[in-house]
Formats: C-alpha cells, structure tokens, sequence
C-alpha cells in the first residue's frame, strides 16, 4: 500500500513547488498593430535552476517522477496508464481533480487488493516450479555416495568427523560458523563473511538445523542439504526464494549445555 499511496503524497508534498514553477512561464508579446489579431500562444520556458530552493524542488520531483516510472514499469499485469497518471498527478496539484478523495481511496483500495490477488496467484506459480526443481536437485543429490539422508528428508555430507563426544542436544546453546546458499551457489547468510560466528538455542532455529546439529559433534564440519518443509516452507525472504533447498556448510565451535 505504501508504494501506492506514495502517488498521493507525491501530489500533497509537491503542491508548493508547482506555485515556483509556475511563475517561470512566459508569454509571447501581443502582436504589433497592423498584425494578425489572433492571441499569439504560450511559450513554455523551462524552470530556472540557480537558487538552492530551485535545485532542491526539481530533484524532489526528479525523485518522485522516477519511483512512479519504476512502479508502473514494475507491475507489468496490472500496468497503469501513464498518460492518466500524469494527469491526476497534474489535476491534484492544481486542486482539479476530477474524483473526491473518497473516490480517491476507494479507487487506491481496490487497485491494492487487484495487485495483492495477482501477486499471490504468481507466487503460486513460481512456488510450483521452484517446488519440482528443488525435488529433482535432492533427488539427484541423495544418490552421492558422500551423502547420506535422514527419514525427515534432510541430507548431510560430513567434512570433517570432530571429537565424536560432545553432541548437542535440542535444548542447548551452540556456537557455530556457517555459509549458506542457494542450490545455484549464490549466496544468502554467511558468520563467516560477518568474520563473527553465531550463537544460539538449537531449538530456536529452522528443523533442519535443529536436527542436523543434534549429529555433529563438537570440532566436527558438516553440509546439510535441507528441503523446504525442513527450512522457510512455501515462505518468500529475502534472497531465498518460496520452496527453497537450503545448503549450509556449519562448522560446530562450542556446546552450552542447558541449565
């Protein structure tokens, strides 16, 4: 709602600025006596720049102007009509609208609902798709024979064994060192770029590495591959898309058993 709301605060906030603007326009001198007796047209003269206030007004609406181009370039299946937007950017600025607020906010409303239903049936398509690309990758993936899968559908590989001793229970604290990526390689968290390693309750995280670290013991560098339903499900984050496989490589530094 705020990207589209931000048309009608544009208006709102920009309204002094148009009273400057308008004081640039000139008009063609009357024509002499003896010439045709038609009223010579307006010239249009662009807007001076030299003050402070004068730079500041076009940089605000440069602003503005491009945020509603990215917006309405954006939403390619309900693409607004430019030309219209325009024109109640115009017509709002010169207090001409040709609807009442009210119509205004019904029509905000209604827009915002239309983008919220095709927003949701696209992500429900994407989700399919990404759903049936990430079971053929573990699909492919359990069939290596350094890796091995648990009866909850999460897969590991084993780096490096640790003590064989100290293992982790659910209720505990531990510290670890981790990358995490996508099935493409890119990546998407990583303690080890921040150069500070995390620490927290295993049972506060995700499944898959609630159950995953519960095999590790202390010292020990594991790569889980782990299914959606065991990660962030049909749920879109930033940089991980909706059904992703999650691909960790945790290294296990310290346990605190619980008090």
């Amino acid at each position: 709602m705020k990207k589209l709301l931000a048309i009608v605060v544009a208006a709102s906030f920009l309204t002094a600025c148009n009273q400057q603007s308008e004081e640039t326009q000139t008009k063609v001198e009357a024509v002499k006596a003896g010439a045709s007796m038609t009223p010579a047209p307006e010239v249009y003269t662009a807007p001076e720049m030299k003050t402070d206030l004068q730079k500041a007004s076009y940089a605000i609406g440069s602003m503005q102007g491009g945020r509603m181009r990215m917006d309405i370039e954006r939403m390619q299946e309900m693409k607004l009509d430019k030309a219209l937007v325009e024109k109640g950017f115009t017509d709002g600025m010169n207090d001409k609208s040709s609807m009442s607020q009210e119509e205004v906010q019904e029509q905000l409303m209604a827009y915002q609902k239309k983008i919220q239903e095709v927003m949701e049936k696209k992500q429900a398509e994407e989700g399919k798709v990404a759903k049936a690309s990430s079971d053929a990758f573990l699909k492919e993936n359990a069939g290596k024979k350094e890796v091995t899968a648990t009866d909850s559908g999460l897969q590991y590989q084993v780096i490096a064994k640790g003590d064989g001793k100290h293992f982790p229970k659910a209720i505990d604290t531990v510290k670890v060192h981790y990358v995490g990526t996508l099935t493409d390689g890119s990546t998407f968290d990583s303690s080890v770029e921040r150069g500070t390693p995390a620490e927290f309750p295993l049972n506060g995280v995700i499944p898959g590495w609630t159950e995953g670290l519960q095999l590790m013991s202390k010292g020990a560098k594991f790569k889980f591959f782990i299914p959606s339903e065991l990660g962030y499900g049909t749920r879109s984050l930033p940089k991980i898309p909706a059904n992703s496989v999650l691909v960790f490589e945790v290294e296990l530094l310290e346990i605190t058993p619980a008090k």
